[in-house]
């Protein structure tokens, strides 16, 4: 990552921030591309913006130049991704950005994927143009965790979703939960759901439940896939998840009759069999990023999450704490092993705390986070 040799100025701060808010719009809409936002200035004056809409679409630097126009002549450009070098559904943006003259490029992290990584950098250096990184990079890797995790370590960004009482109770004892939260944690935690590229659930919740794990709180253009981590297929063939076809069952079973049902029904069966005779959770997650699944969101019973904590394969955790209680004999969060001891805890950091409606959300994650 080439740093600039002087400080960002405060207009620099200003023109990312915007290309960052702007790249925020795309949150729903852009998978399996990531979120970019761009902004074309000359002395902190914007003279056009644009942001990455939906994949196929143009990206954010040929919707900021549009904007432009004639002023993008000598401006300098601010993009929260590294612009694109090699010719995919859509141009280089980096040989539009040297077509229009553009002077100087900002942008907040360099393109974690092989095909760019560092080549539309050089391709602009290359047509005499400077070209500065690292400008409010933390925020720009945030906002596209999903999309890094899957080009650096071929998995999606996991992101587990809980709602409890106050004891860390998500269910009673017979399995009944709805509603422990109230209704803004539960249009919140849609939200979740609209910018994930496939919601995760087991076996357990699909009988329970019967849930639908589609977007029906906030308007989305598109709604995730709906995966089911089913080991014996033991679905059953009116579940909820499996209404109107789109939906990934990943099993270790091999009732070939009644694979072939489902797939005749539009559901993707994958048999994932591991040594334990259950779905073996690691190639799972690099499955969904050969479907480019960037962001999954876990919505499931303790035992699937301690079963994915366990595995190591958990990065971030968003916790809903209704103000009840529920008791000792109801159903907890997490499964996992008794410890002998206290230093064997596993330890999390908070990155967020904040009140929705008459609940808390907390968002966590590990000590030691999957990307950096």
């Amino acid at each position: 990552m080439n740093q600039s040799s002087t400080p960002f100025s405060p207009d620099d701060h200003a023109c990312m921030a915007r290309a960052l808010r702007l790249a925020e719009k795309g949150l729903y809409s852009t998978s399996p591309n990531p979120r970019v936002g761009c902004v074309i200035a000359r002395d902190g004056v914007m003279a056009g913006s644009g942001w990455h809409q939906f994949a196929g679409g143009p990206h954010a630097e040929i919707n900021a130049l549009a904007a432009a126009g004639r002023a993008a002549r000598g401006a300098a450009a601010y993009v929260t991704l590294e612009p694109c070098s090699h010719h995919g559904r859509t141009p280089p943006c980096a040989e539009a950005l040297i077509a229009a003259g553009i002077t100087r490029v900002i942008m907040a992290m360099e393109d974690p994927n092989p095909l760019v990584a560092g080549k539309g950098a050089a391709l602009l250096r290359q047509a005499g143009i400077e070209v500065v990184a690292g400008l409010m990079e933390t925020q720009a890797k945030a906002l596209n965790a999903g999309f890094v995790s899957r080009m650096t370590r071929q998995r999606p960004w996991v992101r587990m979703k809980i709602a409890a009482s106050l004891d860390g109770r998500t269910a009673l004892n017979n399995g009944a939960s709805q509603w422990i939260t109230s209704e803004p944690a539960r249009r919140d935690g849609h939200r979740l759901r609209a910018r994930s590229c496939a919601v995760l659930t087991g076996i357990g919740t699909v009988l329970a439940d019967n849930p639908e794990l589609n977007v029906r709180y906030v308007e989305t253009p598109r709604q995730p896939l709906r995966v089911v981590l089913d080991s014996g297929l033991h679905i059953p063939l009116d579940s909820r998840v499996l209404r109107e076809g789109r939906a990934l069952i990943f099993t270790a079973g091999a009732d070939e009759e009644k694979i072939a049902v489902l797939r005749g029904m539009g559901a993707n069966v994958i048999p994932l069999p591991g040594t334990d005779g259950k779905v073996d959770l690691g190639k799972m997650m690099q499955a969904l990023a050969g479907l480019e699944i960037n962001e999954l969101l876990v919505e499931a019973g303790p035992r699937l999450n301690g079963a994915l904590m366990q595995a190591g394969l958990v990065d971030e955790l968003v916790i809903y704490l209704a103000p009840c209680l529920i008791g000792h004999a109801a159903r907890g969060m997490v499964e996992l092993p008794e410890l002998a001891t206290l230093q064997e805890k596993r330890a999390l950091i908070i990155h967020d705390i904040r009140s929705i409606g008459v609940d808390i959300r907390i968002s966590a994650g590990p000590e030691k986070p999957g990307i950096s």
